[in-house]
C-alpha cells in the first residue's frame, strides 16, 4: 500500500527528494488483515531496508540470531512479547525497541496480533567471489 506523494521520478542528476511512502494505520485499518510482510521499502539506489510486518494472534516469529545486523523493530499496533535470553520483554504500540546485532531473540504475538515495523542497514546483494575472498573479510 503506497500513500500519495505527489511526486514523480526524480530527473537524471537531480537530487533525490523526500516521498511519503506508507500509511502504516491504513495498513491494518481493515478487519482481515493477512499475516505476513504487509510493506517492504524496495525504492532504487536506498541504503536501509524496511518493512511493517503482521503475525496473526497467538502467532510467533521463532527465536533466531541476526549475525550482522542492528534492527530497530516499532510496535505500530496489537501487543507482543519479545522473547530474550534474560527474559521476555512485553511490546505495545509505540514501543520502539533495539535489537543489536548477534543477539538472540523471538516474538510472540498477543490475543489480538501485532504489526510491527523494522528497519535496518540494506544488507549488500550476493555475489559470487572467487575462492579464498571471504576469508579477507574476516577481522
Amino acid at each position: 500500500m503506497t500513500a500519495e506523494d505527489h511526486g514523480s521520478p526524480d530527473p537524471a542528476g537531480a537530487a533525490p527528494l523526500p516521498r511519503i511512502l506508507c500509511d502504516t494505520a491504513g495498513l491494518s485499518a481493515s478487519g482481515d488483515v493477512p499475516a505476513g510482510a504487509l510493506w517492504k521499502l524496495a525504492e532504487p539506489g536506498r541504503q536501509l531496508d524496511a518493512n511493517v510486518v503482521r503475525i496473526p494472534p497467538a502467532g510467533r516469529v521463532g527465536t533466531h540470531t541476526e549475525p550482522d545486523l542492528d534492527v530497530l523493530l516499532l510496535v505500530l499496533d496489537g501487543e507482543a512479547t519479545l522473547i530474550c535470553p534474560d527474559g521476555p520483554r512485553p511490546l505495545r504500540a509505540g514501543i520502539l525497541t533495539w535489537l543489536p546485532h548477534g543477539s538472540a531473540r523471538g516474538i510472540l504475538a498477543g490475543a489480538d496480533g501485532a504489526t510491527y515495523l523494522t528497519v535496518h542497514r540494506r544488507r549488500p546483494g550476493m555475489r559470487i567471489q572467487p575462492p579464498g575472498a571471504a576469508a579477507g573479510l574476516r577481522p
